[in-house]
């Protein structure tokens, strides 16, 4: 179960267009047995086309709905690399076997113009209900295509045991001259992080690290460079490319500068890693994603030992990344009056999806009724992090996907390694944006 939960996490390396067909083919499709060729049959169902970690926020709300309103809803369930695919597929060809589609918040600018626009349903109260990034990012070219379905963003894991101990509270403040508390800022957090980088059983070996650097994904960094200031994430609505400035420089040198506190192999390391890492003991820090606080085994080395708070500001204040998924409506559909009722169900039955797996939800007063209850404890430093100013989303651009894979996440893998140019891989993954950019 975990890494189904981070396969919609991670920004895979997707098939391309000439072997989509053949990947497609050896997909195999749970939860709607072959997962067919064309949409549910008859007017009392409709197919909803989700990935694996997704599916189980949806299900509550699929079963309700099936009781109040006599439809049925049928899951196609793919792993994040096959789903676009199907989509760019079923897209392409026009020969559609889903009537709503679950969809990660980068991929709506590329799929856009296949989409039924969901105007009528943003009403004013809906937006004010929603973070302003989730609204945002629902709207392409002027017309709103997705309704938030769940969100997510980093915040700030931490060890409670090592933090409330008399010992290592005496000894930091000693070495620094404040009080050990939870970072908010990134001062704070590289104190933190060498403080508590540790040989903890006395045999010349450190066993215990302050933090740990993410190579393999380029999210993390991208939350480093809001928490700058930069307004531009990478690429401007202009199709100015901000890679190389002052304030991307400072991002990847912060990010940089925490390897001494972390463990090895920063090149590799991804979310599922990361979150091994942490449960296991090693870590006493982590930035991570929201939904992980619900997952951390009952046996694990930290259980009942970890808090949660806001994640961490820098210049530019605090900052995440929003991590949003859409429902939205093919325009090919037949059924565009059903699908469109669930998606406006899912909406005003977000708070289904607060007991699942994942535990997420996307609506403000759903996370904001839960966060004072036990369990909910993420829930607070989420709505706090996804309202912080600096928070921003993604850049609408259809070849995001393209620009992380091919630009981003290497240029975060050679800036992880002893002696990089920092500023150099900066002016280096620039050229390959514009490239992208103007291809």
């Amino acid at each position: 179960m975990m890494l189904r939960t981070h396969r919609h996490l991670s920004r895979r390396v997707l098939v391309g267009a000439a072997g989509a067909l053949a990947a497609l083919t050896a997909v195999t499709l749970t939860g709607c047995g072959a997962g067919g060729g064309t949409s549910a049959s008859g007017d009392d169902s409709i197919t909803v086309l989700v990935e694996a970690g997704g599916h189980g926020e949806l299900q509550p709300i699929a079963d309700q709905f099936e009781k109040d309103t006599g439809t049925s809803v049928e899951f196609v369930e793919l792993p994040y690399d096959g789903l676009y695919n199907r989509l760019n597929s079923e897209f392409g060809s026009g020969s559609l076997s889903f009537d709503v589609a679950a969809l990660d918040a980068i991929w709506l600018p590329t799929f856009a113009e296949a989409l039924t626009p969901l105007d009528d349903m943003f009403t004013d109260d809906v937006k004010s209900d929603l973070f302003p990034s989730l609204v945002s990012e629902a709207q392409v070219d002027g017309s709103f295509v997705g309704m938030p379905a769940w969100t997510n963003s980093e915040i700030l894991y931490y060890r409670t045991d090592l933090f409330e101990d008399p010992t290592q509270q005496a000894n930091f403040k000693a070495q620094y001259g404040y009080d050990l508390a939870p970072p908010t800022t990134w001062e704070q957090y590289a104190d933190i992080a060498k403080f508590f980088t540790q040989d903890t059983n006395g045999d010349g070996q450190v066993d215990l690290y302050g933090t740990d650097v993410k190579g393999a994904v380029e999210t993390e960094w991208l939350a480093t460079l809001s928490q700058t200031g930069e307004t531009n994430m990478v690429v401007g609505d202009d199709g100015t490319v901000s890679l190389g400035d002052a304030d991307s420089l400072k991002a990847l040198d912060f990010y940089t500068s925490l390897l001494p506190y972390a463990p090895s192999g920063a090149a590799q390391l991804d979310w599922a890693g990361s979150q091994n890492l942490f449960n296991q003991g090693q870590l006493a820090m982590m930035r991570f994603w929201a939904h992980a606080y619900k997952q951390i085994p009952a046996d694990s080395a930290v259980s009942g030992n970890v808090g949660v708070t806001t994640m961490i500001g820098g210049p530019g204040g605090v900052a995440g990344v929003p991590g949003a998924w859409y429902l939205s409506v093919p325009s090919g559909t037949p059924k565009q009056e059903k699908a469109l009722e669930f998606v406006q169900y899912a909406y005003d039955h977000n708070d289904l999806s607060v007991d699942t797996d994942l535990g997420l939800a996307s609506r403000i007063s759903v996370l904001e009724k839960y966060e004072s209850e036990p369990g909910f404890e993420n829930y607070k430093p989420l709505v706090d992090t996804l309202n912080a100013e600096a928070t921003i989303p993604r850049p609408a651009n259809p070849k995001w996907q393209e620009i992380v894979d091919s630009a981003l996440i290497p240029m975060i893998q050679k800036a992880v390694v002893p002696g990089a140019d920092n500023q150099k891989l900066l002016d280096d993954a620039k050229a390959q944006v514009e490239d992208i950019i103007g291809g």
